[in-house]
């Protein structure tokens, strides 16, 4: 029995092994490289791995832009800012001067109030008749009532009234408070 059982074992071997001879001979005959058919990666595990290895690249190379980029636009934002500051510190010099002229302005006016008041009225007189009717109004609504009043009266009665026209208007446009005894806006009776 030990002996059958050898036999048996024996010939199921050589059937596997004629069984295996026709499979491996074809691999053998159309692959050039038998190890690298045992050992290395298939045909479509090779064209994925291709595929992957090509995705990797173009994402390499996108993210490489993508840096260009972000250095490009960190580049633009730093020049932008510093263009922003200096416009901001022109601003604050064109400032400072406005408010310079703007004083120098103020103060001539003063003094040039201050020179009008102090002569005579038929002499101030005879200036403000030859002035444009706004620009002598200007001079009178700073002066004190005495001398705009003195002023005023020694001017042609045509001219006078011009410059009292502007005066009144001036300010015409301008919002006013309800009077107390004045019924709210939106609230009439019918």
């Amino acid at each position: 029995m030990a002996t059958l059982g050898i036999l048996f074992a024996l010939s199921v071997i050589l059937r596997v092994g004629t069984m295996d001879a026709p499979l491996i001979a074809p691999a053998q005959a159309s692959d050039p490289d038998p190890v690298m058919s045992v050992v290395g990666p298939t045909s479509p595990i090779r064209a994925a791995l291709d595929e992957v290895s090509a995705l990797r690249d173009r994402l390499l190379a996108r993210e490489a832009e993508i840096a260009d980029r972000e250095r490009a636009v960190d580049a633009a934002q730093a020049l932008i800012e510093a263009r922003l500051a200096e416009l901001e510190a022109a601003e604050v010099r064109l400032q400072a001067l406005i408010q310079t002229s703007d004083r120098a302005a103020e103060e001539d006016l003063a003094r040039l109030t201050q020179v009008y008041e102090s002569m005579e009225a038929q002499e101030a007189a005879a200036l403000f008749s030859q002035m444009d009717p706004n620009f002598a109004s200007g001079f009178l609504t700073r002066m004190s009532a005495p001398a705009s009043a003195a002023i005023m009266s020694e001017l042609d009665p045509a001219t006078a009234y011009a410059i009292s026209v502007v005066i009144a208007t001036r300010n015409a446009g301008a919002p006013t408070l309800p009077a107390a005894d004045d019924p709210p806006e939106g609230d009439t009776e019918s």
